[in-house]
């Protein structure tokens, strides 16, 4: 009787969860896989992505290119796989590459503590003393999300400006090291302490360091840098906006984020004894999610190959990116099935 009963409480859990899914979700992950790549972002469009761009690399063969959908909806430009695009969070496997970098130069360490690089925030932000710059690149510091503090988001783009004192004075998310929570103040606070330890900006390090070296010339800090008519538009659900003018970070053509995340695969971005310690620091791939712009970095070693989408929509409830990752999930599903036929 206890299984029995223990069956139907399943069941129905089961049934209840399933009806809060939305079924778009639903449909995208059961329909027949599209023989192309092409095929499957054409089915992605349709699924209510504004535009959407694919960048392939498989080794020893030409990168391949997909697009769909419209870089600017409103004057009907199509998607260009050319067009710079807001990376977000992906920006942080380059700070991570220069942390790496500047740590084998023995210009930080890795052990060190945030007190140790800015002693004006011990009673700021709980445990400076003992939050090791190497727990910071893991997210396992315990210091506060910014962007988990409602009151950034009341005028993002100005808050921006000042994002850490949206985390400071807050209680630690739990003691250093003793726990896991991804947020974007531990690598604001990274990127400031390359600043201090150079005594010049980590966008002129990570361009020397890392562009440079892998000619990467379709990469950018900010929106002063480029054209805005060479940024792809970004729209968010129920908003009848174009997100393209707010200031959100680095940009990046799909290919040269592909170089980039090949570069740091194969290693060929590090010089001796750097791509060790990254190893033992941060991972080798990564999302990024800005109002408007959502972006997946893969590498998939069984079939050496690299995977970047860039998809411009967004939403609040996170569907948009469950469907994302539905929809590079299907990409590299093609692309083992090609490499064995």
């Amino acid at each position: 009787m206890k299984k029995k009963i223990l069956r139907i409480v399943l069941l129905l859990g089961t049934l209840i969860s399933m009806f809060f899914v939305p079924w778009i979700l639903v449909w995208a992950w059961i329909l027949p896989l599209p023989n192309t790549v092409q095929e499957q972002v054409d089915e992605a469009i349709g699924h209510g992505f504004d535009g959407m761009i694919v960048y392939v690399n498989q080794a020893g063969k030409p990168s391949e290119f997909y697009s769909g959908g419209w870089n600017d909806r409103e004057n009907k430009i199509p998607a260009d796989p050319k067009s710079l695009f807001k990376i977000a969070s992906i920006s942080k496997l380059y700070t991570a590459v220069s942390i790496a970098k500047l740590a084998k130069g023995h210009h930080l360490s890795l052990d060190g503590t945030l007190s140790d690089y800015f002693p004006e925030l011990v009673g700021r932000i709980e445990n400076a003393e003992k939050i090791t710059l190497k727990s910071m690149v893991q997210h396992r510091s315990g210091i506060p999300n910014f962007t988990d503090n409602p009151a950034f988001w009341e005028n993002e783009q100005e808050n921006g400006k000042k994002a850490l004192e949206f985390a400071l004075d807050l209680p630690a998310s739990f003691k250093p090291d003793e726990g896991y929570e991804y947020s974007n103040t531990n690598y604001l606070l990274l990127r400031k302490i390359i600043d201090k330890v150079l005594g010049y900006s980590h966008e002129q390090y990570i361009k020397e360091e890392i562009l440079l070296p892998l000619d990467l010339k379709h990469t950018f800090f900010s929106l002063k840098e480029v054209n805005i008519d060479d940024v792809m538009s970004g729209y968010y659900v129920g908003i009848d906006q174009d997100f393209k003018t707010n200031e959100n970070g680095m940009l990046a053509t799909a290919e040269d984020v592909g170089i980039f995340l090949r570069a740091l695969n194969d290693g060929s971005v590090f010089n001796e004894g750097e791509k060790e310690i990254y190893s033992s620091i941060y991972e080798y791939e990564h999302g990024g999610l800005v109002p408007g712009y959502q972006s997946l970095a893969e590498y998939h070693e069984d079939i050496d190959t690299v995977v970047v989408q860039f998809i411009n929509t967004t939403d609040f409830n996170g569907y948009e990116w469950n469907l994302s990752e539905i929809t590079i999930n299907r990409i590299v599903k093609i692309l083992r099935r090609k490499k064995q036929t």
